[in-house]
């Protein structure tokens, strides 16, 4: 596995690679085929207390800018700077891990009857979007920020009318910026916001 390079010096070769392509210096990386080391999250279910449902629900794969609909794990440098980091990625494409967790931790409270995906199951009675608004690594001095922002909408989907809304969002600092350290903190994230959501969505 390659030496980790810091943060700091990650956005320094980028923007010099930048300033003399006009291309990021991921895409050499990448041209490489170098393996890169693949990382997942885990999903934590809400309470297993509280009102129960037959009902079913179906999580419809999030919408991402297209800058987080990848599998890479994306690092803001600066406000204007989107760039990846180089040793790691997500097990899947961000949309479809993020669902995922949805799916598991939902189901994981066992107050409804089906909870799945929306490419499979059957007609469901509700169903939940989410909106990903940020789920990256912001650079702050010395600081490393893990940053999460979910934006979910329950539907009645007889009608599709709008049951409700809510932004689910927090950010931590990783202990260091190695993609261990970073991953880590995305699920401290994650380990709190999950519960939630999954409570919010089989409250109705």
């Amino acid at each position: 596995m390659m030496q980790t390079l810091t943060l700091t010096r990650r956005a320094a070769m980028l923007g010099a690679a930048a300033s003399l392509s006009g291309c990021s210096a991921l895409s050499s990386l990448n041209a490489a085929a170098t393996p890169l080391d693949t990382y997942d999250l885990s999903p934590a279910a809400g309470s297993t207390s509280g009102g129960r449902s037959g009902g079913t629900l179906l999580i419809a794969t999030p919408n991402a800018p297209a800058a987080i609909a990848s599998d890479r794990i994306m690092v803001k440098p600066g406000a204007a700077s989107i760039t990846y980091l180089p040793e790691a990625r997500w097990s899947d494409e961000l949309p479809a891990l993020v669902q995922s967790l949805l799916v598991r931790s939902i189901a994981g409270t066992g107050r409804m009857g089906y909870v799945g995906p929306n490419e499979a199951g059957p007609v469901p009675d509700l169903a939940l979007l989410t909106r990903i608004d940020a789920f990256q690594v912001e650079v702050a001095g010395a600081a490393v920020i893990a940053k999460i922002d979910l934006s979910l909408t329950l539907l009645r989907d007889r009608d599709q009318s709008v049951i409700k809304t809510a932004v689910f969002r927090n950010q931590t600092a990783a202990a260091n910026d190695t993609p261990v350290a970073i991953v880590a903190a995305f699920q401290a994230i994650l380990d709190a916001l999950l519960p939630q959501m999954a409570d919010w969505s089989v409250t109705v």
